[in-house]
């Protein structure tokens, strides 16, 4: 009996058998139509209940904790990859028998969101203030519930399959109450607290940020050298390099480098700092570079991060004169107080050039930092925050990828996870705004801090300290967006508690992110991780690259070159963007994404429909009890081995996070070896006169080889395949709930290495064709000179097949030689050979050849003298130096096939 399927059955996942029947499907129609079927199937996944996970299931767990996008996120071509290479995953290991829970939600990102909300209010002429803080929040909210889902749509466009009803938000009560615990043990274990350092500091949203939220732009700004006069030698200057002669009102030194000879003897000694007449020392430190500016530079530790830490090994005093709008203080003199600071800035140059203080000033290419949102620029500012000790907390994960029980894919992302970790300066956890987790901490009437979760709880701990009841004001600020985050791989499942989700899906398998944020939101987990739950959060960190234009330039709003991944979805489908992604998805390597390339995978998508459809118009329906083992014919013994042994190296590229790897053996599979060989071989089969038995056993195989197709493509592109696998047989169920196709042991060396040297044959055959441009009409005598006896029993066996396929007027053995004016090919001990006098212009394809050879030695030659250029490989932006790589790699590789078929012409 040909091929059977019951449950217990390795090959149960393949055949509808044991199932209940629905009605006999209709014919497919003749061309997919995506909009038609996306909406309809995901409709039909969530609501079947199909994403969820099943914590008391007995099979083993598999969790990918979703980064929590913006809640005021729309999808970008960023989200477009990160979530279809999670949604690859959790649906592969979904149909390996994993209980697989993709944990979804959304992040609240504090600034951002209160941004939004803050533009409709003055809009209406209004303020947060005006509003005052429990009814702003309270507006918040609203637009959150109204407008904040977004993102979680456009997720449902792409295809992706988390457990929705498992969906988490930053600032939903479970999230918060962690949150409080976290800060309050973190207090109390002596690794947070309340100090004045530099932060990042956005003058116009009056708020510190982040890193990751500052953006440095390229620009040519002034380098001024200013003469600071010799407090003890009349007439003598030590003469400054600096960017920002504004800020030179708080300095409280001048540094040199210890073994520069210019300077040496100035070290101990003091200048007078102009327009403030104070006298401040010259200190000797490695900040000084001997080479840049004038090698001596102004120390003003409240205003420069670097300035602030030579300040510390000094002992300077720090001296803050601005103030949270940017404008200068009472700490400068009184001409200056009130001023912006670039106001001032042209005023203090102005009075320093009246004092003949201004030596020379120079052009000097720089970066200056912005905040992403308020688009002004930043100010290292002096100010009281909340920090957390990131060093001692980074010590676990260091060890952790130390020790090998948590990896990064590629592995080379463990050196810039390494440098940051080891250089981590302490982590400011407050924001200066209203939208946020409000630090749970109260001031007493003498300024003592109590921290604790609740404010019965401070109450009672200020009670306790001082004998009586005193009323204590709440800490206005709110926490860093990324200290709740941090808690995510935990929280999200229902710590503080012990539930069962958190004992079953804690830690989690795998992580896929950017690199842009593994300082910023993965260090930050693995920390929490291993400080809170004493375990790594997740196994495995894949770092995928940056999507860029098709360029290779990054994408951004003032080159207008973004590509919005909606658009392309509307126009050629989820499934065909989708397969971009992943076939474009190699480690390491930047995505060159080009609208060109999603119109390529439509075809596929398209090759793969009419493939379905051929299937159907030719009575090729899967059948029950089909097994393929039982297959006599050797053409479908090769396509049931080559079918399993595809999808065997898609399961181990996809285990291995090799994506592109996997895509690109489903694709050759699919197009190459299903659809253009052995449908092209099984056609005479399907609609010739052969015996009944062979025609029967060619229907199921095809039907067989299509089901396990849509199986392997499932996880990539799940729609078509699922439209496909739920049309093409009467079957009930899902596609995607259905195993993956595992378990047959159909080696088939003899029929594989027949079939194999079939489509050898053929392929080299069409290639000189191609080649020598022989009319397609043209039907060409093959001669096989050499052959053994395997050869010559194969060219008996598959003759039929050969001279339809390579369009062959005749196939003969032979032992001449070949003729002049022939075309040779070697294959296995054989050898090929195709007359081709009379049948094109042989000396005119000679002169054809060599002509094409002279262009492709000139275009070579100019690449590679653009190339072994220093200059222009120096100053040539990095992708355009790329292009110029790849054109001399495809120019060559030109060369080698036209080199290769000039020399076949006898």
């Amino acid at each position: 009996m040909l091929l059977g399927g019951c449950p217990g059955r390795p090959w149960q996942g393949l055949s509808p058998s044991c199932r209940e029947i629905r009605d006999r499907p209709i014919m497919l129609d003749k061309t997919y139509n995506a909009a038609d079927v996306e909406e309809r199937l995901y409709a039909r996944w969530e609501q079947s209940g199909a994403f969820a996970c099943a914590p008391t299931s007995e099979a083993r767990p598999y969790t990918i904790m979703m980064p929590p996008p913006n809640v005021t996120g729309s999808l970008h071509m960023g989200h477009a990859l990160t979530f279809t290479l999670q949604d690859v995953l959790i649906r592969y290991n979904r149909m390996s028998g994993r209980d697989a829970l993709w944990q979804p939600g959304t992040d609240h990102a504090g600034i951002a969101t209160q941004m939004v909300v803050e533009r409709q209010l003055a809009a209406q002429g209004k303020t947060r203030h005006d509003l005052g803080r429990a009814a702003f929040i309270d507006k918040v909210w609203e637009w959150k519930a109204e407008s904040g889902g977004t993102i979680q749509r456009q997720l449902r466009r792409l295809g992706a399959s988390p457990d929705w009803a498992r969906e988490r938000f930053t600032m939903d009560e479970g999230l918060s109450r962690a949150v409080r615990k976290v800060f309050v043990k973190l207090h109390k274990d002596g690794l947070l607290y309340r100090d004045k350092r530099l932060v990042n500091w956005d003058p116009k949203l009056h708020t510190a940020i982040s890193d990751l939220e500052v953006e440095q732009r390229e620009t040519v700004g002034k380098l001024w050298h200013l003469r600071y006069p010799l407090a003890d030698e009349e007439g003598r200057f030590l003469v400054v390099a600096t960017t920002r002669p504004e800020t030179m009102l708080g300095d409280t030194a001048v540094a040199v480098h210890p073994e520069d000879e210019r300077y040496k003897d100035l070290i101990g000694r003091e200048v007078l700092l102009p327009l403030a007449g104070r006298r401040i020392p010259v200190v000797g430190d490695l900040h000084a570079d001997p080479e840049k500016g004038s090698g001596a530079v102004k120390i003003t530790p409240a205003h420069d991060f670097n300035d602030f830490e030579v300040g510390r090994r000094h002992n300077l005093p720090l001296i803050n004169i601005l103030d949270r709008d940017a404008k200068l203080n009472d700490a400068v003199p009184e001409p200056y107080r009130g001023l912006d600071r670039f106001v001032a800035r042209e005023r203090v140059l102005a009075d320093l050039e009246a004092l003949g203080l201004v030596e020379k000033v120079e052009d000097n290419p720089m970066t200056q930092p912005y905040g992403d949102r308020s688009g002004v620029i930043i100010e290292p500012w002096l100010t009281d925050q909340w920090f957390v000790d990131a060093a001692t907390l980074a010590a676990g994960p260091v060890k952790a990828v130390q020790e090998g029980r948590m990896r990064f894919v590629p592995k080379q992302w463990e050196n810039t996870f390494f440098e940051w970790m080891r250089n981590i300066q302490p982590w400011c956890i407050s924001r200066q705004i209203w939208w946020g987790h409000q630090v749970p901490a109260w001031y007493g009437p003498d300024g003592t801090i109590f921290v604790e979760e609740t404010e019965e709880e401070a109450e009672a701990a200020a009670r306790a300290h001082y004998g009586k009841d005193e009323p204590l004001t709440r800490d206005t600020d709110v926490l860093d967006t990324w200290f709740s985050s941090a808690l995510w791989p935990f929280s999200t499942l229902g710590w503080p508690d012990q539930t069962p989700e958190l004992a079953r899906y804690y830690p989690g398998d795998v992580l896929v992110t950017g690199f842009d944020i593994i300082f910023f939101w993965v260090a930050r987990m693995m920390m929490m991780g291993e400080y809170i739950m004493g375990d790594v959060p997740f196994r495995d960190i894949y770092i995928h690259a940056l999507v860029r234009d098709e360029k290779g330039q990054k994408m951004s709003k003032s080159k207008g070159n973004i590509i919005d991944p909606l658009d392309l979805v509307g126009q050629y489908g989820t499934d065909a963007l989708r397969f971009t992604l992943i076939a474009m998805a190699a480690q390491g390597r930047d995505i060159k994404m080009s609208e060109q390339r999603v119109a390529g995978y439509r075809n596929f998508c398209t090759k793969l429909w009419n493939a379905a459809r051929f299937c159907q118009m030719n009575g090729c329906e899967p059948q029950p009890d089909v097994d393929p083992r039982q297959a006599r014919l050797p053409l479908n013994r090769w396509i049931a081995a080559k079918a399993m042994t595809c999808a065997a190296q898609v399961a181990e590229a996809i285990e291995a996070y090799r994506f592109n790897d996997a895509a690109q053996v489903a694709y050759a599979f699919v197009w190459n070896t299903f659809c253009d060989w052995y449908l092209e071989m099984a056609k005479p089969l399907l609609q010739g006169e052969a015996e009944a038995s062979v025609q029967a056993e060619t229907r199921a195989m095809a039907a067989w080889v299509l089901d396990t197709v849509l199986h392997i493509l499932h996880p990539l592109m799940p729609y078509i395949t699922e439209e496909l696998w739920g049309n093409i047989a009467p079957r009930a169920g899902q596609l995607m709930t259905q195993p993956w196709p595992t378990g047959h042991d159909l080696a088939a060396l003899d029929a594989e290495a027949a079939m194999d040297w079939v489509v050898a044959l053929v392929s080299a055959v069409r290639s000189v064709r191609a080649e020598m441009n022989v009319p397609p009409g043209a039907r060409l005598p093959l001669l096989v000179q050499g052959a053994n006896a395997e050869t010559l029993a194969r060219l008996e066996a598959h003759a039929p097949l050969l001279t339809t396929l390579a369009r062959l007027a005749s196939l003969t053995p032979t032992e001449a030689a070949a003729t002049k004016g022939s075309a040779q090919v070697v294959l296995g001990e054989a050898t090929l050979i195709l007359p081709l006098d009379g049948i094109i212009d042989l000396d005119q394809e000679r002169q054809r050849l060599a002509k094409e050879l002279k262009r492709l030695d000139g275009e070579i030659d100019r690449l590679d003298r653009k190339l072994d250029n220093p200059g222009f490989v120096a100053k040539a932006p990095e992708e355009v130096v790329a292009e110029q790589r790849e054109r001399r790699a495809d120019y060559q590789a030109q060369h080698a096939r036209v080199t290769e078929a000039l020399a076949r012409i006898a």
